[in-house]
């Protein structure tokens, strides 16, 4: 089967399925294998640094070799079953559905008028204290989580899908797993999770870029502000600490015609991060749903894009435009 049929039905087996939690997830089986490293490696190399590099090398490679033996062996024993191998493994590393029901479960509180439940749902997706939430900060706290996964859940994986196939997209996410776990700008993992933050910004970078670029053009089908989501886009994306997050997160922030950003507490301790967009108006529930419908929009475009360039690419490529 073409790779192009194995991503579109790992599209719609996501949309379909999203990530029911009784079923085994590898992204989650990645995740505990790197947590069951940690430890040991560090006992084992007293420099953190060389520690957190040898758990990063592990884990890919591991990741990787599993991964490849798998569909390989599979497709020795039967090329049909290989094919569906191929469609699971980028189905778990799609995470649309998942992403938007997150949101949809906030909203849902929100709409309720049960902040607590909404401050727990919201717990779920950020980092931040959320207890003491009220609801204009429940809905920032909801979009930027929103605004900055269209890039690790959706975006992302399909772009290494297109180019590597589902080994492409399966090594990404274990790279993006290994940031979630170690990338933190703490005592502990400063060093240890250095390589995994610096990987995951490099494996992000494009992706990111384009996804930012994408969002106004989502926002334009969509009838949201999609000039003034470019604007914020070229005018704030670099303002944000991360490499990468600003891109998706300003260009959100403009399509909607809110802010992002601004005063946040984690662990008790404050941490001011830089405004995205202009204050046109505060947070409300029903931004929620736009920036949902933004994600979805966004990862139709990003299909389209990423597909038809691997197209026009090899036909060009085919008709000899690659020969010197």
């Amino acid at each position: 089967m073409r790779l192009e049929y194995q991503i579109l039905s790992a599209i719609a087996l996501d949309m379909a399925l999203g990530d029911p939690r009784w079923l085994p997830h590898p992204v989650r089986g990645i995740g505990r294998f790197a947590a069951s490293l940690e430890m040991p490696f560090r006992r084992s190399l007293k420099d953190p640094e060389a520690a957190g590099i040898a758990v990063f090398s592990a884990v890919l490679l591991s990741t990787f070799l599993a991964a490849f033996a798998l569909i390989r062996c599979t497709r020795w024993l039967n090329p049909s079953a290989a094919d569906g191998i191929s469609i699971l493994l980028l189905y778990f590393c799609l995470a649309a559905r998942d992403l938007v029901g997150h949101g949809a479960h906030v909203y849902r509180a929100l709409e309720k008028g049960d902040l607590a439940e909404a401050r727990k749902k919201v717990a779920r997706i950020v980092g931040r204290d959320t207890d003491r939430l009220e609801e204009p900060g429940v809905v920032r706290a909801a979009v930027e989580s929103v605004a900055e996964n269209i890039v690790d859940g959706i975006t992302a994986p399909l772009f290494y899908a297109v180019l590597f196939g589902p080994l492409g997209a399966v090594t990404y996410r274990a790279v993006n797993t290994l940031d979630s776990l170690f990338g933190y700008r703490n005592e502990r993992y400063i060093a240890f999770g250095r390589i995994s933050a610096r990987a995951d910004d490099a494996a992000n970078f494009l992706p990111a870029r384009v996804t930012g670029l994408l969002v106004p053009v989502a926002a334009f089908f969509l009838g949201f502000k999609a000039s003034d989501s470019l604007r914020i886009f070229l005018r704030d994306r670099h303002k944000h600490p991360s490499p990468n997050s600003g891109h998706t997160e300003a260009a959100v922030a403009g399509a909607l015609g809110v802010q992002l950003g601004g005063l946040n507490y984690y662990d008790g301790r404050p941490s001011m991060k830089p405004l995205l967009g202009d204050s046109a108006v505060p947070p409300d529930p029903h931004h929620i749903r736009q920036a949902n419908a933004l994600a979805l929009a966004v990862s139709g475009l990003a299909v389209a894009f990423f597909l038809g360039a691997r197209f026009l690419i090899g036909a060009w490529w085919g008709q000899g435009g690659g020969v010197a």
